[in-house]
C-alpha cells in the first residue's frame, strides 16, 4: 500500500463515503483514501431509522430547515444555501437511489433499506478508486504546515489534505484539541425521559397527538406528538426539547419538572368546557366520558388524578374537581429523574468549536487543509433526518472546495 495520499477521510460513516465519493468523482486524478477505525463502516447508516436510513426531511427552505437544529442554526444557512434537501435527493437518484417522503416529513429510500444507501456509496466508492482501509485506527495527527502525518494502528500515512468526519469521537476530539482546536465539552443530546408517576404507570404505549411541554424555570418549550413508554415519555415532543435543552438539562443533572398541556388550551378556557359537559353529560360516568381527542386510557388517569373516582357522574362534580381536572389537562406537572438513550442513535451537543471552522469551505480556521464535517464539529439536530442532511452539505462543500484549491 502507498503509504502517501492526497486526501485522507478519518470516519468511514455517512459524512466520511460522501466526501470521499464526491471528491474522487470531481477529481479522478486524486488518489482518495478512507481511515475507519472499525472492521467496516457505515454502521450508523446502517441502523438509522430503524434500518432504513432516514436520509434527509422533505424541509425545501434554508431558513425553515436551520430551525431543527440547536446547536449550528446560524452557522449552516449559508451552507444550506449551497447544498440542502433537493441536492441531497438529486444525487441519490443520480445514482440509482429514490427517495419518498412520509406523512411527517422524513424520507427514506423507497426499498425501505438503508442497505440500498450502503450499497450506493460502496458502488460510489469502488468506481472512483477510493481506497477503504478498514482497522485503521488513528492515534495521532502532526503536521508541518504543508504535509499531514496520521499515525494509525496499522502506521504512519501521510497526506496534503485531510478530512476528519467521525462523528462524536472523544479520541478524535483529542486529537484535534492537541493540534490546537477548542473542544466544547459532549453532552447527552437526543433522549428520552425517564418518569415515575402512577398517572403514565400502566398505560405504556399511548400516544397524545397534539402537546406542549415544557421544562418549569426555564425557556424550554416544545410540541408534537407524546408517547407513553415503560420507563416514561418519548416521541418527537420530548425529543425535540431534549435536543434544544441538551445543555441546560445535563447542568441539572436530568432532574427537573415539566409542566404539559395535554389539550393545547389555557386552563380557564378549559374549565368552561368542563363546566359545559357537566350539564351535556350529565349522567355520564366521567371516566368513560372521554374528551379534547385524548386517548381513552390517558383520560381515565387524568381523571382518577383529580381526586375524582371511577364511579363518579359528570353532575356529581364539585368545583374543586372540575379545576382539578382542568389543570391536569393543561397544566400537568412530571418529575423526570433521568434519561434514557433514544433507540441506537445517539446524539451528542458538543464538538469542535464553531468559531474555529470556515462555513464556506469546511476548513480549520487553525489548521490550513484540515477539513470538519458531520457532527465531530458542534452541530447537532433533532430527529428526523436532520443529522444526516449536515453530514451531506458539509462534506459537499468541503469536497468542492479541496478540488478547486
Amino acid at each position: 500500500m502507498n503509504k502517501r495520499k492526497d486526501i485522507i477521510i478519518i470516519g468511514g460513516g455517512a459524512a466520511g463515503f460522501f466526501a470521499a465519493v464526491n471528491i474522487a468523482e470531481q477529481h479522478p486524478g486524486m488518489s482518495v483514501a478512507i481511515l475507519e477505525r472499525g472492521k467496516e463502516g457505515l454502521q450508523k447508516v446502517k441502523i438509522s431509522g430503524g434500518g432504513r436510513c432516514n436520509v434527509t426531511h422533505a424541509e425545501f427552505i434554508p431558513s425553515e430547515l436551520v430551525h431543527n437544529y440547536p446547536r449550528g442554526e446560524k452557522e449552516l444557512l449559508g451552507p444550506f444555501h449551497s447544498f440542502m434537501t433537493g441536492d441531497t435527493i438529486a444525487w441519490f437518484e443520480e445514482r440509482g437511489v429514490a427517495l419518498k417522503i412520509e406523512e411527517d416529513g422524513r424520507m427514506f429510500p423507497v426499498s425501505n433499506s438503508s442497505q440500498t444507501i450502503i450499497d450506493c456509496f460502496l458502488n460510489e466508492a469502488q468506481k472512483h478508486n477510493v481506497e477503504l482501509l478498514y482497522n485503521h485506527a488513528v492515534k495521532a495527527i502532526r503536521t508541518n504546515q504543508s504535509v499531514f502525518f496520521i499515525e494509525t494502528s496499522q502506521g504512519i500515512l501521510e497526506c496534503d489534505k485531510l478530512v476528519v468526519a467521525t462523528g462524536s469521537n472523544p479520541k478524535m476530539w483529542k486529537v484535534l484539541e492537541d493540534l490546537g482546536h477548542t473542544i466544547v465539552q459532549p453532552v447527552p443530546s437526543l433522549f428520552t425521559f425517564d418518569i415515575k408517576d402512577k398517572r403514565i404507570k400502566g398505560i405504556p404505549g399511548v400516544v397524545a397527538q397534539n402537546i406542549e411541554v415544557k421544562v418549569r424555570g426555564t425557556d424550554l418549550v416544545s410540541e408534537g406528538p407524546l408517547l407513553i413508554t415503560h420507563v416514561g415519555m418519548s416521541a418527537p415532543a420530548i425529543l425535540k426539547l431534549s435536543a434544544f435543552g441538551a445543555v441546560e438539562l445535563a447542568k441539572r443533572n436530568y432532574n427537573f419538572n415539566i409542566e404539559i398541556n395535554f389539550i393545547r388550551q389555557e386552563a380557564d378556557s378549559c374549565l368552561d368546557y368542563l363546566k359545559n359537559f357537566k350539564q351535556d353529560f350529565a349522567k355520564k360516568l366521567v371516566v368513560n366520558s372521554t374528551q379534547f381527542d385524548l386517548p381513552k386510557r390517558l383520560w381515565k388517569q387524568l381523571v382518577l388524578a383529580s381526586n375524582i373516582n371511577e364511579s363518579q357522574r359528570w353532575a356529581e362534580l364539585n368545583k374543586q374537581q372540575l379545576e382539578a381536572l382542568s389543570l391536569q389537562l393543561t397544566e400537568a406537572v412530571f418529575n423526570v429523574t433521568g434519561k434514557s438513550t433514544f433507540k441506537e442513535e445517539f446524539v451528542t451537543a458538543g464538538g469542535v468549536d464553531l468559531k474555529e471552522i470556515n462555513f464556506k469551505t469546511y476548513q480549520s480556521k487553525c489548521i490550513p487543509n484540515l477539513y470538519l464535517v458531520g457532527e465531530v464539529i458542534n452541530v447537532d439536530a433533532v430527529t428526523g433526518g436532520f443529522n444526516f442532511q449536515n453530514a451531506w452539505t458539509g462534506a459537499y462543500i468541503a469536497s468542492k472546495s479541496i478540488v478547486a484549491v
